[in-house]
Parts: C-alpha cells; structure tokens; sequence
C-alpha cells in the first residue's frame, strides 16, 4: 500500500500516487525494488537469542520460499522482456523498462523525482506506444500470478508434510474430530447425510479467454517440473525454450475475445475445469477419506458414501439473460453429459489394457464370468481373459447410453450391446468388477483406476453436475398470471393481495388438471418460461432426477413467489397434486429487506400444508439461497454481513421449530464486496446450525480458474470446503455469539453503517452521474466477458445495475467502495454514543468473535488493494467540479477513518500487518498496476472525447484485463 495524503486536493492534476506521508497507521511495510529483480533483504533488527532460537526454522523456511518465488519471477520476467524486444524492437522494450523502473523507483523510495518523471513518460505516449506498454504490463501481472501459484503450491506441500496439518486441512480436522469423541462410525453416519456442493456460475467477471488460461497453465507445468525432478543441463534448455515458446505465444494471442461469448461458450469454459480438475481430484478426495478413516476404524467396514456433488448454473440461469433458453439447456446438458461420459470411455478404455489377467491364472466370480460372457467381443486376442471383456461389454452398453441419450462422442464400441436404462445399472457392472477382484485375492487392483473410476460414476453419475435452474421472481409472476387469468377469464391475479394469491396457488396445486390450454396464445415469455420447465421434465426423464434438482427464485419476497414456481413445475409433471415434487424450490433472498423478512417467510411457508408436503417429499429438506452481492449493494458491507448473518440465526431457529432440515445456499462472489474472502473462514464463522452438515457455494467469474485450474489446488480447495464444513456441523459450539452485547453493538453498528451508506449511494443528488463518469461501468460493457447483460433493465439507475460490474468498476478505479464504505463512520458514531465502552469492547469483539474477525479481516484485505491517490484520478473524469468534490470529498474522508478504525481494532500498525504473504504480494504488484491506472484514465479522457482511433478503445479493455490481473479477486 502506499502512503497517502488525508489533505490531498484538487488543486492542480493530482499525482499519479500521494507522496506527503502520513501517520505510522496508514503505511504499510516499505516497499521492496524490482518486482521482477528483487533487491536482497535490508538489514532489520536483530531479535533476542531466545526469539531467533525459537524461529530459526519458519525464517530459513521464508527465506527459501522468498528466494524460489524470485528466481521464478526473474526467469518469467526475463523472457517477457526478451519477447517485447524480438517482438516490438529495442524502443518499446526501452520504454517499458523505463516505466517500470521508475514506477518501482517511486513506490520504493517515494521518490517526488521518479513520480514526475513517470507521469511525463506516460503522457507523453502515442496511443500505438500506450497499448504495448499496456499489454507489456499486463502480462508482467499475469506471469507474477503463476509465479506466486507456484509458490503457494510449494508452501502447501511443505505445510502438508509437517508434523501438523495446516488450518483448512481436511486430516487435521478429522484428527480433530477423534480428539473430540467422534468415532470413524460417526463420520461415516455424518457423511452419508453431508452435503458439499460447490457451484460453478457463469457471472462475468473472468476477463481471460481460454486460450491464455491454457498458455499460462503450460508456463506453470514447466515451472512445477523444474521445482519437482532434476533435470539435465538438455531438458533444462528444452525447458527454457518451451517457456520462452509459450510466453511468446501468449504476446501473438489476443487477451481480449473479439466477439461475443455465447452460453454455450460458457458452458464449454466450464466444463474445462472437470478436466482439469473435477472428473479426477474429487473422486481421489473420497478415497483419500475413506481410506483415514478405514485406517482409523483398524478395518474395512465399507465405503464412504458420496458427499461432494458439483453444481452448476452455466445454461441454466435465466435470470437476467434472455440468451438461456429451453434449446440452450437442452444443448448444455448434452454437453456436460458427453464430456462425462467420453471420461468414462477413456477410462475404460485405459481399465481394459490394465485388466490383462489371465483366466486360468486369477479366479473370477460367477457374475464376473457371466459379464464377459455377454460381451459382443469376439476378438481370439481376449478370448483367455475375462476381465478384458468384461470391461469391452461395458464400453459397448456405454456408447449405445451415449448414442440414446444423443450424445456426442468420439469412440467406438467393439460391438453392438444394450444401452444402459440408468446410471445405477452402469455402477452395478463396474461393481461386479470390483467384488470379483476383491473376493480372488485381487484387492491392490480394484484400488486403482476401477476404485476412481466406479467413485466417478457415483459423484457425475451421467450428467456430470447439477444444473440448476433460476429465474426472477417478477418473471414466474407474470408468467403465472397469464396463465391463470386465461384460465379464468375477469381474475386479475396480480390484483389479489398475498393471502389471496396463496389460497389461490394451493388450490391449484392439489387440482390434477392441467392449467395450460393448446386453444390459448400465450405471450411469447410465457412460452418460453413453459418450455423451459418442460425442458426439466424431459431432462429428469433422460438423465435422472440429480440433473436438475433445484429451481431458484431470484428476488424471493413472499410466499406466493414459491407457490408459483411450484405450479409451473406442477404444468411440467415435475409437481405431483398429491404433495410430491421432483425439484427443490429455493428461495433466493437479496436485498436487505427480504434478508429481514426471510425467517417470517419461511415460518409460513412451512406451516403451508400444501408446501409442506413438497418439503417432506424432498426428504425434509428445504434449501435456501442467501444473496451476498445484491444485499451488499443495496445496504453496504456492514450491514450485508451482518443482515446475512441475523437472518441464518433465524432460519435455523425457525427450521428447528418445524423440525425440518435446513440447507444453505452461500451466493457468494469473488470480491470481498460480493461476499468473497477466503472460503474456510467464511464457513467457520457462520452461526451456530447454520451448516449442519449441508452446504452449497457458488464459485463465480475469475475466482474458478484462480481455485480449479490447477489440480492440486483444486484438490486443496475441495477439501477446505469439506473440512469447514465438517467443523463449523460438528466441532463449533452452538451459540450464535458468545455473548448478548456482542449482537447489540453489531446490531448498532449496522444500523449506522447502513445510514452511512445508503446516505451516499443513493440519498447523494448526482451519485449515479459520479459513479457512470469516474468508472468504466460504461467501457466495461463493450468486453465480450459473458452473454449476459449489465443491468437488469436499460437504465444508468444504480437499483437496476447488477451487483457485479457494480464491484467490478469500483475495484478498476482501486477504491473497492462495496467493500468497506461507511464502516469508519459507523465505529466513530459508536464509540462517541458508548463512551464507557469503547474501542476496547470493539477489540474484544475482534478478539472473541469470528464473524467480527471475518468480517474486519475481509476488509483489511480490500482497503490494502485500495488507493485513494488513484482513484482521485478518476474522480477528475466527472465534468461537473462541485459534484465531484462533494462525493469524493466525503469518500476520503471515509477511507481514512475506516482504515483507522480498522487498525485500531485489529491491533494492527498497518494493513495486512497479520498476512505477511499477501501483504508482500499486494506490495509488490503497484508498481505495475499504477501505470496502468494512470493510462486507463488518459484513455477513459479521448474514448469520452470521441476520439475515433479504435485503439483508444482497446487500450481501454486492456488496462481493464491487466488491472483484473493485478488486483485478482476483483469480481
């Protein structure tokens, strides 16, 4: 972080960083040289013998981490430089060492020389000099990321290998389970009920394409098998030159899409983290945790049921885009079922050259030997080995499921063969497999490929994820009204109150006959809401139930929005009149307001006979969705985690009450500012029952490749969110606070953050105007990142934006606004109303509370990637000068105290003083991101003057993707 200014103005140009210091509390660590060629480490005070004595071994430790990571960066960083050089020639390679060398020279020393100098460098570009130079730093972010990658990589397999596990670790969670009294038993009756379901979305915020995510994976390969085998002097030139041939490839490719991204295209994008990861690390997950326990249990009492189930809302998210349609789900679940299933033929394929043994040299089973019998290989080659065809039988029911389901594949059978009428009778022949090596000495082989292979089937089953389906609430309404007022001419339906729509909606679900007449025409909406439901139903007919197993109702605010989504799945045959239903019906509440209302909705709602019927169908489960992103839009930070919380502490006493159990769906985002942050402390500190066992996350935008691109991590990330959920079900106590004042000070503090908040976003005459001028919410819509609108209705209304470019823009001009606003203000309120306590009640909140821990630590992390300097640049892009100083006036002056309050309660000198390594990685990265702030606003002044050069645009989307890069979670 820089030092800042409190007393910046707008006298002349602000500068391109504040270089007049400030107090102790607004600075961070000083800031290192060359982010590419680091500096040795500067000499600090010597600690006590005791002390160094006592550290020794973290420090050498650090120091060989830091060390690696900069040889990393130095190698990437030499090739990109020696690729502008051969690519752009000696200038351009000139000019951006002068930039960043000046850049770094000011962030180090905070040099007022370096600063002018850089800013005269960079006004004095050409627009053709300026989009190199963008693309050039860029890429300096995107290859410092995979540097970085790589070394958290390394840190994870070292803390791995410890005597302890780390925080987050799935063997250190279940030792901590025993420790308790939970028994392997235990755990296994605890994961038959468990459910852990991470969501994959489509939201825009993923500026990459794919063919750089697939270069930059190749670059991390190379660089984790350097780190990993010893190579020769030939492989390491052969090293160097495929990276210098990868990075290369990168600078021909186009970092922007040219056009725009279809839904199919997304789907296609996410089904590429299955290869990467999914299709082969949660299965090994399962086996890895049966194996504990089996180990701890000192036996083998059975398998492990299933318990992480990957979802999906890529093709299935109507909410917002008008581009998901019927035609389109259909086409995304051939898609995901061809890619699973295409796995399990390669699978096969690889399990029959693996099988070789030999029938009069290994027993088989009865049902072993009556499997191979029905194959139609005929080939003399197998004819001795039972295993070979009894998996060549399988793989030719298989192709004839794809070929029913019509389903794209590229292999062959060896013959004709039935297709399999569900996924069960797959699993059932991959079990005869698997008992008849068992039962004849075999067992090493059943757990290998067989093992992973038959716990895939179990987790993908044929359709690979979970789609859910969503749609706003506004949407079922009106479709709903149509139908009825057509059914019942002189109805009005959206004329009745609430309590009228309800006894209207529950007489129709018990009546059998359909509500739908081929002798109406029914609006072109209605139609294609109709289709879609009907599409479900051929689904659930085609692949099973586990296909589409939730309909999510975006902008729940009553009890008549669920009634209706569970008539139209009733239109579709997903709804029985009886009380059976074949989906889940999830309310999603956003905003403040329904967060408040939620508990009293859902008290109704179960008390409905008729909807309580679907619920017991559904094994008694109710799962509902918490919205991060909108609530944070429409009432702040504060009081978006505060309302989330208050309202899981009353769903689960309601739940309790109607003895029904309670799954929750975390909507949460990238950016803290949509309720992002590291995910195993999020979970943690939910409040007492709210996880319970069960829990679904959405994984969004660019925080899915970040988190699934790489195996590994992936794998590492999976078992975060199993062993979070694993403690916060079993190991966290119950209360929801430790103590009753805890609840009122936040309660307090809520309320004046809110105030606060709402007082400058939507109270402030001209904010809208402020915020569409100062961002680049308007460029940003020209990036071809996602097929799906902006904002919900064509309006520059801050109500109708959606909450994702919101944080997005906010993140770009590096103020992060939805991340802390209104906090500062809100402490300072407080402590002058609560005298006696004051901030030491605060810190001993901090202290004794994780959701307060969480909730300050998300913020330490946002405000670090803050920068006020910065930013004031952009508030210059707003016309109206009065206007300008009023908001982001007020806006400073909100930053500093809210950094201060900050500090002061965290017990911090600076920020991110308690995360050394982010601190660092933050630290290191302004020298590059700065330029790029700097030349964004410049291009921001000609696209708004209408310059014509195309280029200017470009530079635009560019600096947006480097800056993206830089500041990582920022969506």
């Amino acid at each position: 972080m820089h030092s800042y200014c409190r007393n910046h103005s707008y006298g002349n140009r602000p500068p391109l960083s504040s270089s007049c210091a400030e107090p102790k509390k607004l600075q961070t660590a000083e800031l290192p040289g060359n982010f590419l060629e680091q500096p040795a480490m500067s000499t600090q005070t010597m600690p006590s013998n005791a002390e160094l004595r006592a550290n020794r071994a973290e420090e050498a430790l650090a120091l060989e981490e830091d060390a690696r990571l900069r040889n990393d960066i130095r190698l990437l960083g030499r090739i990109l430089g020696d690729t502008v050089r051969d690519q752009e020639g000696a200038d351009a390679f000139d000019l951006v060492e002068r930039i960043r060398q000046t850049s770094i020279r000011f962030h180090r020393d905070e040099d007022r020389l370096a600063r002018r100098e850089l800013e005269t460098i960079l006004d004095s570009m050409s627009i053709s000099e300026t989009v190199r130079i963008v693309r050039a730093f860029s890429y300096f972010s995107h290859l410092a990321n995979i540097a970085e990658d790589q070394n958290n990589i390394r840190q994870m397999r070292t803390r791995s290998n410890g005597s302890e596990a780390p925080s987050g670790a799935l063997a250190g969670t279940l030792s901590h389970a025993r420790e308790a009294g939970f028994s392997p038993a235990d755990l296994r009756r605890f994961f038959k009920e468990a459910l852990v379901s991470p969501v994959l979305t489509a939201h825009p915020t993923e500026v990459r394409r794919k063919s750089t995510i697939d270069r930059e994976m190749e670059i991390a390969a190379l660089l984790d098998r350097r780190e990993r085998v010893q190579l020769t002097p030939e492989e390491i030139e052969a090293s160097d030159e495929q990276l210098r041939r990868d990075v290369l490839t990168l600078w021909q490719t186009n970092l922007l899409r040219r056009t725009k991204l279809t839904v199919l295209d997304e789907v296609a994008n996410g089904l590429s983290f299955y290869d990467y990861t999914f299709l082969h690390e949660v299965p090994r997950l399962h086996c890895a945790l049966e194996d504990r326990l089996n180990k701890d249990d000192g036996g083998d009492p059975g398998e492990l049921a299933s318990f992480l189930k990957m979802g999906s809302w890529i093709g299935g998210d109507r909410d917002g885009n008008p581009f998901v349609t019927a035609e389109v789900m259909r086409g995304t679940l051939r898609l995901q079922s061809s890619r699973v299933l295409s796995f399990y033929l390669e699978e096969l394929h690889v399990l029959g050259s693996e099988l070789s043994l030999a029938a009069h040299l290994a027993d088989v089973s009865d049902e072993l030997r009556l499997l191979a019998e029905r194959s139609p290989d005929t080939s003399p080659h197998r004819s001795g080995e039972p295993y070979r065809l009894a998996v060549s039988g399988i793989y030719a029911r298989l192709t004839a499921t794809a070929a029913k389901l019509d389903v794209e594949i590229t292999r062959r059978p060896v013959g004709e063969a039935a297709p399999y009428a569900s996924v069960d009778e797959f699993k059932a022949d991959l079990d005869v497999l698997d008992r008849s090596l068992i039962a004849n000495n075999s067992r090493v082989i059943a757990r290998g490929r067989l093992r992973l292979l038959r716990r895939a089937v179990d987790c993908f089953g044929f359709h690979l994820a979970r789609l859910d389906m969503r749609q706003n609430s506004a949407v079922h309404e009106r479709t709903v009204a149509e139908l009825l007022d057509a059914a019942t001419p002189g109805m009005s339906y959206l004329a009745l109150s609430e309590d009228a729509r309800v006894a209207l909606l529950s007489s129709e679900l018990r009546n059998a006959r359909p509500l739908t007449s081929s002798f109406v025409k029914y609006s072109e909406e209605t139609l294609g809401e109709l289709a879609v439901f009907h599409a479900a139903a051929e689904a659930h007919a085609k692949f099973g139930a586990d296909v589409i197993p939730q309909c999510i109702i975006s902008m729940c605010q009553g009890m008549s929005d669920m009634l209706e989504v569970a008539l139209l799945l009733k239109e579709a045959g997903l709804v029985d009149p009886s009380g059976r239903s074949a989906v889940n019906i999830v309310p999603l509440f956003e905003t403040i307001e329904d967060l408040q209302a939620s508990s009293a909705i859902m008290d109704r709602m179960l008390a409905l006979h008729d909807y309580r019927k679907l619920v017991d169908s559904r094994g008694c489960v109710q799962e509902v969705m918490l919205g991060y992103s909108d609530s944070n839009k429409d009432g702040g930070f504060v009081t978006s985690g505060w309302e989330l919380y208050k309202a899981e502490i009353g769903l689960v006493d309601v739940f309790e009450r109607h003895s029904v159990r309670l799954r929750l769906f975390h909507g949460r985002g990238g950016s803290v500012g949509r309720g992002g942050g590291p995910s195993y402390d999020a979970i943690i500190a939910q409040p007492g029952g709210a996880v319970n066992g069960q829990i679904r996350i959405t994984e969004q935008g660019e925080i899915i490749s970040s988190k699934y691109s790489n195996a590994e991590v992936g794998r590492s990330n999976l078992e975060i969110l199993a062993a979070a959920t694993l403690e916060a079900s079993l190991l966290q106590p119950k209360q929801s606070a430790p103590r009753r004042e805890y609840l009122e000070a936040m309660e307090e503090l809520s309320a004046l953050a809110f105030k606060a908040y709402r007082g400058l976003v939507y109270e402030t005459e001209g904010f809208a105007e402020y915020f569409w001028a100062s961002t680049v919410i308007t460029e940003i819509s020209t990036l071809n990142i996602g097929s799906r609108p902006a904002s919900r209705k064509k309006t520059r209304a801050i109500e109708d934006l959606r909450a994702i470019p919101w944080v997005f823009s906010w993140a770009q001009c590096r103020l992060m606004l939805p991340g802390w606003y209104g906090f500062g203000s809100a402490v300072e309120t407080w402590i002058s109303q609560h005298p006696d306590k004051g901030m030491p009640f605060l810190k001993e909140i901090y202290r004794e509370w994780p959701f307060f821990r969480t909730l300050l630590s998300n913020m330490d992390m946002v405000l670090a990637k803050s920068s006020i300097a910065i930013a004031s640049r952009y508030a210059e892009l707003v016309p109206d000068a009065a206007l300008r100083e009023n908001i982001f006036g007020r806006i400073r002056r909100e930053w500093h105290n809210s950094i201060e309050t900050l500090l002061d309660i965290m017990g911090q000198e600076r920020l991110l003083e308690s995360n050394p390594l982010l601190e660092r990685s933050i630290r290191n990265r302004f020298p590059y991101l700065d330029p790029l702030n700097h030349v964004q606003v410049e291009l921001l002044k000609e696209h708004r003057a209408q310059n014509p050069d195309e280029q200017v645009l470009r530079g635009i989307q560019l600096t947006i993707n480097g800056i993206s890069a830089g500041l990582r979670n920022s969506g």
